[in-house]
């Protein structure tokens, strides 16, 4: 599986490197056929200094895109001044463009239309470098114009794209501190109402019963504690207070969403260790919500897995929660698995102090891993 994935992250890196060793094989016989093979050396050998900045180009973008039209520009210089062929080539050209739209889709603004604006510099100037021919357009500019055009299309196109990804799981992360601040504001008014209440209760314990009194601050002092623990799960985000709308009801028991589950996908089998009934609100809310999550991308992204396991353990760290499918291994799958509700579900994991991680298993299938911790309860 792992290195499937290996395979398929290579994919376009692979892709180009077979389009320029042809680009460079027929830059190499139309020399050798023209000028001779001995005048393609220069030009074949900055093309393959070129070719690798491309496949370097994640190490720097910016870097290396201005490094690899640096070696584009003295070629094309050298090529005019000592009677070479025509630059940038075929093969040179397509490095640039790889370079160049690498930089405009992940640079930011400044530097991306710096780069944008070099590359056209560079494929003019090799329109002026170059010797006239009878249609007053250079074949090599020919070449070098549209790929430049294409190099800054395409990395427009991807910044978009990339750019709208980032807002809309930036909308999913505050949907999900919203929802999760209004359901721990809930959880402390709760606390509240009950520090009150024991408050009352103590105040009529201290005239009847004194001997009462300190187990009665006790549980007050439990309740406060609780209280702040909630509170200090809240640092950070705010309840949008004009919405209106009511905090959500609490979650139907697991054993009930596994059964929902079950009437139309495959079978589940639920392993819950112990009842959630002593868990803080907040931490069953959010297993609730990782197991729905987990059972909704099966259905959506796996309706070929035959079983799905879903795990909830408690331990002295805290709980774990943990869906597994047996589902093979699909492109739709690959895509679509790391999608906007585990990034919705990860931001309340973390929130909560917990982990989630979301992968292909190596047998096979794939796993939900989330830990959640258990706050202490112990009275100061």
């Amino acid at each position: 599986m792992r290195i499937w994935n290996r395979l398929a992250g290579a994919a376009p890196d692979l892709g180009f490197a077979v389009a320029f060793l042809v680009a460079l094989a027929v830059e190499a016989v139309a020399v050798a056929q023209s000028w001779g093979a001995r005048y393609w050396v220069f030009g074949g050998l900055a093309a393959v200094v070129t070719g690798v900045l491309a496949l370097l180009r994640r190490w720097h973008r910016g870097r290396l895109a201005v490094a690899g039209l640096v070696v584009a520009a003295v070629t094309v210089l050298v090529a005019r001044l000592a009677h070479l062929p025509a630059e940038p080539g075929p093969a040179l050209a397509l490095a640039l463009a790889v370079l160049v739209g690498a930089a405009v889709r992940t640079l930011p603004p400044v530097p991306a239309g710096a780069v944008g604006a070099a590359g056209l510099a560079l494929v003019v100037g090799g329109q002026l470098a170059a010797r006239p021919s009878p249609s007053g357009i250079s074949s090599v500019a020919a070449l070098a114009g549209p790929a430049w055009l294409a190099a800054v299309a395409v990395g427009l196109s991807l910044r978009l794209v990339d750019a709208r990804n980032q807002a809309t799981a930036e909308k999913v992360r505050q949907d999900e501190r919203l929802e999760l601040a209004r359901e721990l504001h809930d959880v402390v008014a709760h606390h509240v109402t009950g520090i009150v209440v024991q408050a009352q209760a103590a105040r009529l314990v201290a005239g009847r019963h004194p001997e009462k009194l300190p187990a009665t601050l006790a549980g007050i002092e439990l309740a406060g504690s609780d209280a702040l623990a909630a509170m200090r799960r809240v640092v950070g985000l705010l309840r949008d207070t004009a919405d209106a709308a009511p905090a959500s009801p609490g979650p139907e028991q697991l054993d009930a969403l596994v059964e929902r589950f079950n009437r139309h996908g495959p079978p589940v089998r639920l392993h819950l260790a112990g009842p959630p009934t002593e868990w803080p609100p907040e931490v069953t809310t959010t297993v609730h919500r990782i197991v729905q999550e987990a059972l909704t991308n099966v259905s959506r992204h796996a309706p070929q897995a035959r079983s799905v396991t879903v795990t909830v353990g408690r331990d002295a760290d805290g709980i774990s929660v943990e869906v597994v499918d047996d589902a093979p291994p699909t492109p739709v799958r690959k895509g679509h698995r790391g999608g906007y509700g585990l990034i919705g579900m990860r931001e309340r994991v973390q929130t909560l102090g917990g982990t989630l991680r979301a992968g292909p298993r190596p047998d096979g299938g794939w796993a939900v891993l989330a830990t959640l911790p258990l706050p202490t309860r112990t009275p100061r």
